[in-house]
């Protein structure tokens, strides 16, 4: 199974479920999305295997969220990936995506939706 993180390594939660899928035994592909930002086709194939609506995908807090008028409920999911490939920061990290599901995982625990086999002593 291929797992990817869409990783911030300076935020905890990060830095948290990196360590938990490595005690899982999976190394992850590690995209540290700030400086290698996922394309629009990359955030195509992560919003389909989204098992959460792709608005969760966005982060406001220290982003141009509100700035940006992504607020707006008739934003379409197009809308928001496009905003995402021009203002990385927007990504919620962290993100996992495996062959079949992705999710943004915040709290850490959420982590188990997806990847239940972390779930080591």
């Amino acid at each position: 199974m291929t797992v990817t993180l869409y990783h911030n390594p300076v935020c905890g939660t990060s830095r948290n479920v990196l360590a938990m899928i490595r005690a899982a035994g999976i190394e992850p592909v590690v995209v540290e999305y700030l400086k290698t930002p996922p394309t629009r086709a990359d955030l195509d194939v992560l919003a389909s295997r989204l098992v959460v609506p792709v608005r969760d995908l966005l982060r406001q807090r220290g982003t141009p969220y509100t700035e940006l008028g992504l607020d707006d409920p008739a934003l379409t999911d197009g809308d928001i990936l496009d905003a995402i490939a021009a203002h990385p920061v927007l990504l919620n990290r962290p993100v996992v995506m495996t062959d079949q599901a992705a999710r943004p995982c915040r709290p850490k625990e959420t982590l188990f939706e997806i990847l239940p086999q972390t779930r080591v002593a």
